[in-house]
């Protein structure tokens, strides 16, 4: 598809963008209520948007091009754009921070490059772009108004990018791109991802077990910050992390073996994550009381995988 169909193609509705693109979201919006719904799905449409500019378009060039428009309007007030206009108007009417936005489209723009992550750092780098950032705009959709709630935001962003990363091996190497850092696999191709041999198999699961692990630490920490949103927020995000989180424990089950089938989470499997959540929600203290201390963006996470400070990270990706 050329830049100039996808931008000036009539637009889906907000609601009609998450639903067919973002189901588990989708899903847990049941809870957020009309408003904060047709804001998330706004806010939704938006970063999809931005992402299939990239993956929709006929070549890196072209998506260049269309992506420096994205900048320039950032200044402008009356892009041609008719989403990135209604994007716009949410980061006004929020009160969102355009950085956020500025690097959530430096990292999806980085998708026109060759991709091949070199280590942790740069895959936590990666992930805090292009996802991390948009918990950090969530806060702001969901009038989550304390500071402290965007450290654990950041963290439930980018566990939920390393999930979809797992997940789409065999779909990103198909695009020729390489998410799972080098110094985890190697110099393998994209066409040893698609399908691996029985030595590659070996070294590829490791590495997915790896970062699938480093998504449940992300996981863990974000979810100690819940009680920072409204009440329905809370339970809604919850919700979608449980679910997406789903997708990883899937990925486990069949031994990390991501190249049979693309894993999904079943209706009646949203059933019962729901009901889980629900439950675990009411007997977790940390789901009623903010906690007493917030994470220190200066001072490193020490966790099960010695993981860097995502936080740390973020200070330091501007110099990137």
């Amino acid at each position: 598809m050329d830049l100039t169909s996808l931008v000036t193609a009539p637009s889906k509705s907000p609601i009609a963008i998450l639903e067919t693109k973002g189901a588990s979201f989708y899903w847990a919006s049941f809870f957020l209520g009309k408003h904060y719904t047709q804001r998330v799905a706004r806010l939704y449409r938006l970063c999809r948007h931005l992402d299939d500019m990239v993956d929709e378009c006929d070549s890196p060039k072209i998506s260049r091009i269309g992506i420096l428009a994205v900048r320039q309007s950032l200044s402008s007030s009356a892009p041609r754009d008719l989403v990135i206009q209604d994007g716009l108007s949410l980061i006004k009417e929020c009160n969102i921070n355009k950085d956020d936005l500025s690097e959530l489209i430096r990292g999806v723009d980085s998708d026109n490059d060759l991709v091949r992550l070199l280590n942790q750092d740069e895959l936590l780098r990666y992930c805090y772009r292009v996802a991390g950032t948009v918990g950090l705009m969530m806060c702001d959709v969901l009038d989550s108004h304390n500071p402290d709630s965007k450290n654990y935001a950041l963290n439930l962003g980018i566990a939920m990018q390393l999930t979809n990363i797992c997940r789409d091996i065999k779909a990103d190497a198909l695009m020729n791109r390489i998410y799972i850092p080098a110094n985890l696999i190697g110099p393998l191709k994209p066409s040893e991802l698609i399908r691996p041999n029985e030595n590659d198999q070996i070294i590829i699961k490791r590495a997915v077990e790896y970062v699938l692990a480093l998504a449940s630490e992300h996981y863990r920490r974000g979810e100690l910050g819940l009680a920072y949103l409204p009440i329905r927020s809370r339970f809604a995000v919850l919700i979608a992390a449980r679910i997406y989180r789903q997708i990883g424990v899937k990925l486990a089950r069949q031994s990390f073996e991501y190249w049979h089938k693309r894993i999904v989470v079943s209706k009646p499997e949203k059933y019962i994550m729901t009901i889980a959540a629900l439950v675990s929600a009411v007997f977790c203290i940390r789901f009623w009381i903010t906690p007493q201390s917030s994470p220190n963006i200066n001072h490193p996470f020490v966790s099960p995988v010695n993981v860097q400070s995502t936080l740390s990270l973020v200070e330091s990706s501007n110099d990137a």
